[in-house]
């Protein structure tokens, strides 16, 4: 038994899709979410900029004791997870390589389609997980810069939907009968993305598919918690508290008591 918390982080409020499905499939584990809203989004951020970031809080979350860390950020995951793995002492699980295997598992007619970041879609870290396991796939990629802002300041639905049907376009148009929802805010409107695809298209999503593997890694190292106890999560933000407050009321349907600071000058002592 292994009673350390697990470690999740984010650009902002989206990996907190991650850590609802990690509460209904692990309640037995404690949790430590640290959303860099000061830094938010990063999206359109450099690739060097994202992974010196991910490396800062990643140190961070390691020294504060965690014992596994979920980098549920699909940028951050594209551009910095090898080096996580290779830096930090505790496991290091993305959320990409979940999503790539799920679409090669689930598509019919090899044709899968990415909507995310623009820092995720330059990476082409999904063309390349995804031709690992199925080299003949065809891929199309498209990047969605309006989509989180737009998640995170609670858009009207019209205008939500106005911007799904843009980016689907390309996706549409290639017959793409799988589409990898690749960013942890996405599936926060979910109900918008069924609609523009339908029933015929299959929508991979992050948060799933990642708890599954957060839940196996556990398993396999031998570092599960107590499953008869009840666990416990904190949040932390280097954003406005009251902000990350609300978003996160909004996304997990639960009131969060207390919302910890965190100094970005911490973040980036910790990684020193």
């Amino acid at each position: 038994m292994d009673t350390r918390p697990i470690g999740i982080f984010d650009s902002g409020a989206g990996g907190l899709t991650v850590l609802h499905e990690c509460l209904v499939t692990l309640p037995h584990e404690d949790f430590v979410y640290l959303g860099d809203g000061a830094r938010c989004p990063y999206g359109p951020r450099p690739r060097d900029e994202i992974r010196r970031f991910a490396h800062e809080i990643a140190s961070y979350l390691e020294g504060a004791g965690v014992k596994l860390i979920v980098a549920a950020c699909n940028s951050a995951t594209a551009a910095a997870l090898p080096q996580l793995q290779e830096r930090l002492q505790v496991p290091v699980i993305g959320v990409l390589a979940p999503e790539a295997h799920a679409a090669v598992q689930a598509t019919r007619n090899r044709r899968i389609g990415v909507l995310a970041t623009e820092a995720t879609v330059a990476s082409r870290r999904y063309t390349e997980a995804i031709h690992a396991l199925d080299a003949g796939a065809h891929i199309v990629e498209t990047a969605c810069p309006r989509l989180v802002p737009l998640i995170e300041s609670a858009a009207p639905n019209e205008e939500l939907d106005v911007a799904v049907r843009e980016y689907a376009r390309p996706l549409k148009a290639a017959d793409a009968d799988t589409v990898i929802l690749g960013c942890t805010h996405y599936p926060l409107i979910k109900p918008v993305f069924e609609r523009v695809f339908g029933r015929s298209t299959t929508l991979i999503f992050s948060a799933v598919e990642t708890a599954r593997e957060v839940a196996e890694t556990l398993e396999r190292k031998g570092i599960e918690n107590d499953s008869a106890r009840e666990g416990r999560s904190r949040f932390l933000t280097t954003g406005p508290v009251d902000e990350f407050r609300a978003l996160g009321e909004r996304f997990l349907q639960l009131p969060l008591a207390e919302v910890e600071q965190v100094a970005v000058r911490d973040l980036e002592l910790a990684a020193a």
